[in-house]
């Protein structure tokens, strides 16, 4: 079998589309469609269903992709590397969400021992939805994601789970029995401004639905998207955040702000390792796979 052809069947299981793998692969389309068709007849199996918006695998389809993908990457790591070199001039192409990449992953990596094993780092931040499309595509290596990817042709595992705190400034916790929100004093609390990264309120959103089982009423908002911004907001006295405990423990322990509520079981948020399938047969994107998950033991 033409390894060429089972090159272009991976890079559209991966992709999803013809038209993506056609940019990813440096051909066009229709050089893309034939290869495919070509593949299918010497197998005498279809391997996609065409839709409207790409392509979906068939069993068969996912079958080939799960048997072929690692054998191929293996070998494309041995032609773009070269049998005598090792990984040390590979580039990891690694994406996530703003914040928890920029104060957790890039730290972690980039802390690598440097003994002749290390590789380059180039990081992109964006939403999960991004972030999963880009490395679905090709264009990242390494993903983190608050969202679990189902089916071909990417796999997840856990990573860490990330607590949340509703925090403010001690001027507003004031308003409260020891700094602590109680029943009777949800209705002051909901007179505190909230400082959010978006104006449907996401963080709080969820605090409140897990925590007190509503909807947050504000007094008004203030929206930065960027968490640490929101912590700036927060420390100047600005109104109420949720916030991840690992961002603002310093500020916490600092007396900057104050817990106003501390919940038997605090809101949790799960991030994900996510890679494509068969990727951690390169050595590099092994590497930071395996580092990450010792890091983060201590994380969150």
């Amino acid at each position: 079998m033409d390894l060429a052809l089972l090159r272009t069947f991976v890079t559209v299981h991966r992709a999803g589309s013809f038209t993506r793998a056609a940019a990813l692969l440096g051909l066009s389309q229709p050089a893309v469609t034939s290869q495919i068709r070509t593949l299918e007849r010497q197998l005498g199996r279809p391997l996609f269903l065409r839709q409207a918006r790409g392509v979906t695998p068939t069993t068969i389809g996912d079958e080939l992709a799960h048997k072929a993908a690692p054998h191929l990457d293996a070998l494309m790591e041995i032609t773009e590397t070269g049998l005598d070199e090792d990984f040390s001039s590979r580039t990891l192409h690694l994406a996530g969400p703003l914040e928890f990449t920029s104060e957790r992953v890039v730290p972690a990596l980039t802390a690598l021992p440097r003994n002749g094993q290390s590789f380059a780092l180039r990081a992109s931040f964006g939403t999960a939805e991004e972030t999963l499309e880009g490395l679905a595509a090709g264009r990242h290596d390494l993903a983190i994601s608050t969202v679990r990817p189902r089916g071909a042709p990417l796999s997840a595992t856990p990573l860490c789970d990330e607590e949340h705190v509703l925090v403010a400034a001690p001027c507003w916790a004031e308003r409260f029995d020891a700094g602590r929100v109680h029943p009777a004093g949800m209705s002051e609390l909901e007179q505190i401004p909230v400082i959010e990264v978006h104006e449907s309120l996401p963080l709080v959103s969820r605090y409140w639905a897990s925590v007190f089982d509503s909807r947050p009423v504000t007094a008004g908002a203030v929206v930065v998207p960027d968490l640490r911004a929101v912590l700036a907001c927060t420390v100047a006295g600005a109104g109420l955040a949720v916030l991840p405990r690992y961002l603002c423990t310093a500020a916490l322990e600092r007396g900057e702000v104050t817990a106003l509520h501390e919940p038997a079981v605090p809101p949790l948020r799960t991030y994900f390792l996510v890679v494509r399938n068969g990727a951690l047969a390169m050595p590099h994107v092994a590497r930071a796979h395996e580092a990450l998950q010792q890091a983060a033991t201590g994380w969150c």
